[in-house]
């Protein structure tokens, strides 16, 4: 069946990502974390990245470098993929310069720069694993040991440097590693056949190709995407070739790595959740960036998958710590969950593709949902404390030690030995600018509120925003352009009643809405939309299949999901039930982390029944007041119990 067969459209991309430098975000709740990150979490993690925390997890990930180019003597230590933590750190940095400009900053960063430019080999090649500690096995071992996703990481944060300061050396010098990856693999005379154990280099050379306009890039990119799954023995006949292992991944679990299949066979999001979401975002790159109907069809494919079989109400993906992996559809476990912050953070960038090629509320919706919830959980309010993995349930005494629960923690350490989700969340939040807009010839697309100024092509647009705590947004539009527009505002679909103005004139705003978008065409001169909802406290359901939520409910407020902990509710949560007939009440938290959120009162019952292990006494039940706090802030109290699914 084709795309227009399906009833989905798809146009080649028309420029439509906006540039970050375009974009200053001053928002209530937004601004508030990018500060936090500025000030906080990127000079923390410069710190730790130089080994200059005592008493955590030790990184020597500069130090690598140093020593690779010959600046210090030393062994390589970490992860084989360690390279990868400073290429996001990078990243996260020139982001945030646009946030919050920091020339002390820039040139640190100019400095971690030059000496990565230094550790680069004559050939172009760029790995300090395999430069310090094993340089007769490059290339060996493409299953396990990352040099693909190293340099895709490090391609981001050149394009990124580059874009936000106009400085080029990092760019040059990954360039020219894109040139000796492109020399060694894809069809042709002396290439060879070759794909990522783990993708991202896909990402990586989309960046590059779509700021430096060089063909090859795509090209290779279309390569790695393409020749994934035409030989799904390519891993095993790598393995008998080398004689070595590094982690001891087997070989042939070709789901693991999405390569059993080519693309267009693939039909459910399978295997690592990171490697899979990192490939649907490239997928989705190419797909609109080439006109490529036969990819679109595949990455929708995919996304349906996740988004209505696969996914948690927080925009956690990966339900097992198995592999940190999909299952099987409706397999949604709350306390033994993975849901990797790096995992959702992927998600994030697979809707933003998608809406690239397809503006569609149902993308935005679950690009939301992931921004709210799923992501920023990941990281402690002091923004000094991490999260790998995001249940839904914990329970202190079983989390994290009882076998099969002991990769759930009840509190966030400070660092991990594979620290690939601290830096990723910077980069992400310092980024929000990318998300916010697309632009085409004739229409700008709002994808979601947030309170900014925008100077876009076509008109400077003011947003002011109450969301995600009460809902009131107001765009002033001036217009630079002769020729009318249309602005295209994303209302989340959870909103159902709604009223929109223009100019203080109320329109009947169902007329203009399509595919989750309201489109409002004009002659924009000063013009002022608002719009104004509520914030309902929202009871939801999970299909009666996912069997760990039947006969439960969670709460929802706008775009975050709630939760209860045993600060708040005492140490038996599973004891307590949501009121059918429940009444909610919003409240503002005034104490401690988390002042300034924005908390939810509900009716319920506490059951009590006798202290054997089995009575035949009916439990009895009192009736109560339960609290809940946006599922985001959980953790910050101490340890204690948590749920997101409650019994009714």
């Amino acid at each position: 069946m084709s795309v227009k067969e399906s009833g989905e459209e798809m146009d080649k991309k028309e420029n439509r990502q906006v540039n970050i430098r375009q974009i200053r975000i001053k928002d209530d709740f937004w601004s508030g974390l990018q500060n936090l990150v500025a000030d906080e979490v990127i000079p923390y993690q410069e710190k730790v990245l130089n080994d200059e925390i005592p008493g955590i997890e030790k990184s020597h990930a500069v130090a690598n470098f140093r020593i690779a180019a010959g600046l210090e003597k030393g062994e390589f230590y970490g992860m084989v993929f360690q390279d990868s933590d400073v290429a996001k750190w990078l990243e996260g940095v020139a982001y945030s310069l646009t946030v919050k400009p920091d020339p002390e900053l820039e040139k640190r960063a100019d400095e971690v720069i030059e000496i990565i430019e230094k550790a680069q080999q004559p050939d172009g090649y760029l790995n300090t694993y395999f430069t310090i500690k094993e340089p007769e096995h490059r290339w060996q071992n493409l299953q396990e040991c990352h040099e693909l996703y190293c340099a895709g990481h490090m391609m981001e944060a050149a394009v990124a440097y580059y874009e936000i300061t106009g400085k080029d050396r990092l760019l040059k010098v990954m360039c020219r590693m894109a040139d000796h990856i492109d020399r060694r693999f894809g069809e042709g005379e002396g290439k060879v056949s070759g794909i990522p154990g783990h993708q991202e280099v896909e990402i990586g050379l989309m960046r590059l190709y779509h700021v430096t306009g060089e063909e090859r890039y795509c090209k290779l990119a279309n390569y790695f995407i393409n020749e994934r799954g035409k030989n799904p023995h390519f891993f095993e006949e790598e393995s008998r070739k080398r004689g070595w292992t590094h982690f001891g991944i087997d070989p042939k679990d070709t789901k693991y790595n999405q390569s059993y299949a080519t693309v267009y066979e693939q039909k459910d999001a399978v295997g690592h959740a990171v490697r899979a979401v990192y490939m649907y975002t490239a997928m989705a790159d190419l797909a609109g960036s080439n006109g490529d109907d036969k990819l679109y069809e595949a990455c929708l494919m995919l996304w349906k998958s996740i988004a209505e079989r696969r996914m948690y109400l927080t925009a956690g993906i990966g339900s097992t710590g198995e592999l940190e992996a999909f299952t099987v559809d409706y397999d949604l476990p709350n306390d033994m969950v993975y849901a990797e912050t790096c995992a959702s953070i992927g998600l994030i960038f697979f809707a933003k593709q998608m809406l690239e090629i397809n503006p569609d509320g149902r993308f935005a919706d679950v690009m939301e949902r992931a921004f709210y919830n799923g992501t920023i959980s990941g990281m402690q309010l002091d923004g000094k404390r991490f999260f790998y993995v995001n249940p839904l349930e914990v329970n202190p005494g079983i989390s994290g030690e009882v076998p099969g629960y002991r990769h759930v923690l009840a509190q966030r350490p400070q660092w991990y030995a594979c620290a690939c989700c601290p830096p990723n969340l910077v980069r992400l939040l310092m980024s929000l600018g990318k998300y916010l807009w697309d632009e085409t010839e004739d229409v700008v697309y709002s994808h979601m509120f947030a309170g900014q100024t925008a100077e876009l092509g076509k008109a400077d647009i003011r947003v002011e925003s109450q969301y995600p705590w009460n809902g009131m947004v107001r765009y002033t539009v001036e217009q630079k352009t002769e020729k009318p527009f249309t602005l295209a505002i994303h209302i989340p679909s959870y909103i159902k009643e709604f009223t929109v103005l223009i100019n203080g004139k109320e329109i009947q705003a169902k007329d203009y809405m399509r595919k989750g978008y309201l489109y409002l065409e004009r002659t924009w001169n000063h013009d002022v939309v608002e719009i104004r909802f509520e914030l309902a406290v929202r009871k939801i359901y999970a299909n009666q299949k996912v069997r760990e939520d039947a006969g439960c409910t969670a709460l929802m407020r706008g775009p975050f999901v709630y939760c209860f902990e045993g600060k708040d509710n005492g140490p038996d949560l599973q004891s307590c039930h949501i009121a059918e007939d429940m009444k909610a009440e919003a409240f503002a938290i005034e104490e401690g982390m988390l002042k300034g959120l924005t908390g939810i009162h509900v009716d319920g019952w506490k059951y009590t029944g006798s202290d054997e292990l089995y009575s035949e006494e009916k439990p009895h039940k009192e009736k109560i007041r339960l609290t809940a706090i946006p599922y985001y802030a959980w953790g910050n109290r101490g340890e204690n119990k948590m749920r997101v699914w409650m019994l009714e």
